[in-house]
């Protein structure tokens, strides 16, 4: 006999289970991650209006993706992941097509060719999407196989993550090669790879280094790496980026400069200021206090994604659940690195925050997968 039962037999009343928790499972929604990415949003905005020097088309422009984004979520979270395990292949196959696409008709933007413009579609970005279909792929593909993975089973996964990666550097888009590549690299991890695999891959990649910057790179890639280590050695060229935005940073100290005072953004001294670089206006103007908050929301977001995948209740859930989390948290961790000068710019916007379209859109179907994955049941063996 539970509690319920003996307070209903004892005195006669029955304490009925809470009806907004029902509710909110039989909508397939989230409250705590809902509330987490609705703030996250609206600081977004509040930031973009102040970098983008109250454009407001542009603010408008993005509350509306952002929008569209929540109803695409919603939409995703109405399906089980059983539904996403069946069809992930052909999803795969599906973004393989538009990435070989994009090669031949694809619209070339910021020294990129990744955009497609298809009749009768807005125009969008097909490597964004891999961000989700590649961890798709790769939660499916191991979860029904022997943990941790054998050595064959590495070899296919890294296979099914280089394709992808390899056209996406071919567009010229490093950073979003790199952020497809590593979202499949956590499901593998997490499958429970054996740290000697791992740390004789790393070791092999620092060892293929050189040979890559000496032979593949190229010129605008060993340009961005000579940057990062050394910025001012072109100062008004490759490295103005990062310096503007250092300076911004430092110059806001602990509490900022104020909510549209930043000097560096509104005089034009940060091209990129409502895009890669819009953390540096957050830096000059609401200063660490600012920035922490920001993180702040960022890690509300991360723990629930985190509990998501602590509460799953199969391995295909697991292993996506937690992919989605840690992409995200690479994506964020990259662009603040980026933007400090810890890492080379390899031009990564700020996840909610940055202005952007297929990317936000991308990462709403991501929370809209966690929603899915915690409010079903038990994702049934194919």
């Amino acid at each position: 006999m539970n509690s319920q039962d003996f307070i209903r037999q004892s005195t006669g009343f029955y304490i009925p289970k809470s009806r907004a928790q029902t509710i909110w499972r039989i909508i397939h929604t989230d409250p705590p991650l809902l509330v987490g990415i609705i703030v996250l949003c609206a600081f977004g905005l509040f930031v973009l209006y102040s970098a983008s020097d109250g454009d407001q088309i542009m603010v408008q422009r993005q509350a509306l993706i952002m929008l569209a984004g929540l109803v695409l979520m919603f939409i995703v979270s109405q399906f089980s992941p059983h539904f996403f395990r069946r069809w992930a292949p052909s999803l795969y196959g599906v973004g393989l097509a538009l990435l070989i696409l994009v090669l031949f008709i694809g619209v070339e933007d910021n020294g990129a060719r990744s955009w497609l413009d298809l009749p009768g579609l807005p125009s969008f970005q097909p490597s964004e999407t891999l961000k989700i279909v590649v961890p798709l792929l790769m939660a499916w593909y191991l979860a029904s196989r022997p943990l941790p993975p054998r050595f064959k089973h590495l070899f296919w996964s890294a296979i099914m993550i280089l394709i992808p990666a390899a056209l996406i550097v071919v567009q010229n888009d490093t950073g979003t090669a790199i952020m497809v590549a590593m979202s499949g690299v956590f499901v593998v991890l997490l499958a429970g790879i054996r740290w000697r695999i791992v740390f004789t891959g790393i070791f092999a990649l620092l060892l293929a280094s050189p040979s890559w910057y000496l032979f593949l790179a190229q010129d605008h890639q060993k340009n961005r790496i000579l940057t990062f280590f050394d910025p001012y050695r072109d100062p008004t060229g490759a490295g103005y980026n990062i310096i503007q935005s250092q300076i911004a940073i430092g110059s806001g100290g602990v509490y900022g400069k104020g909510y549209g005072n930043g000097a560096q953004s509104h005089l034009d001294f940060i091209p990129e200021s409502n895009t890669d670089f819009i953390l540096a206006v957050l830096a000059e103007e609401f200063g660490l206090l600012g920035v922490l908050f920001l993180i702040s929301l960022y890690l509300f977001v991360l723990v629930r994604g985190f509990y998501i995948t602590y509460a799953a209740k199969d391995m295909f859930s697991r292993l996506l659940a937690g992919s989605i989390t840690l992409t995200f948290f690479f994506y964020v961790f990259i662009n603040m690195a980026m933007v400090s000068g810890l890492v080379p710019v390899i031009g990564l916007p700020l996840p909610l925050v940055s202005r952007g379209g297929t990317a936000i859109l991308t990462l709403f179907i991501g929370f809209g997968l966690l929603m899915s994955i915690h409010t079903h049941g038990r994702v049934r063996p194919n």
